[in-house]
């Protein structure tokens, strides 16, 4: 009667066995990004119920807002080229996508500081005796995005550094990923305030 033979294999430890646990850093980000959207889903949330209770005064959006919001949408795609010319390992485009980026978040800055220019200009004031729940929600909102977006450029410029000393390729992705993911994040984010701005009117 034949016997079988039992081979013993050995794990590799080289070679670690796959698992669902994500990256602590990545972990840590997701946190960051739930706790931001439940803070500006409050904001926006009473933003509703203030408007409800009248004394709202009513103005146009500053049309520098449309030209912010095609900004950072342009700057999503330009992180995008960075992410993909990373996993290719195409590392002098990573580094013309990633300036690119960074140009184009800090234009999107300035157009949003120009909309505030233009607000005051319309008599749209943050506080005071001549403020409006109105003026004062959306400088709260489109100040708490542009500081998370200040946020966003530093993570970014450390990126660049790292991709200058050759720390972001195709087998080194973990930074690059957490910053396209938060910075994809901060666009969307801004998007959702453009057009809850304009549906729900201001």
């Amino acid at each position: 009667m034949a016997t079988r033979t039992k081979i013993k294999v050995t794990p590799n430890p080289e070679q670690p066995a796959p698992t669902l646990a994500m990256h602590p850093k990545k972990f840590a980000m997701w946190l960051f990004i739930v706790s931001v959207i439940m803070l500006f889903g409050g904001l926006t949330s009473a933003y509703i119920v203030r408007r409800a209770e009248g004394n709202w005064l009513e103005f146009e959006l500053p049309k520098i807002f449309y030209y912010s919001t095609a900004i950072i949408v342009i700057s999503s795609l330009t992180m995008h080229w960075a992410y993909i010319s990373a996993k290719k390992d195409e590392l002098g485009k990573l580094k013309i996508a990633l300036w690119l980026t960074f140009l184009l978040g800090i234009t999107f800055l300035v157009t949003q500081w120009m909309g505030w220019v233009e607000l005051v200009n319309m008599g749209v004031f943050f506080a005071g005796s001549q403020s409006n729940p109105a003026g004062s929600f959306l400088y709260v909102l489109s100040g708490l995005h542009g500081l998370h977006l200040i946020g966003g450029l530093i993570f970014l410029l450390l990126i660049i550094i790292a991709a200058i000393r050759l720390q972001i390729h195709g087998k080194a992705m973990v930074r690059m990923e957490m910053c396209a993911t938060y910075w994809h994040f901060l666009d969307l984010l801004w998007v959702y305030l453009f057009v809850f701005l304009l549906v729900n009117g201001i």
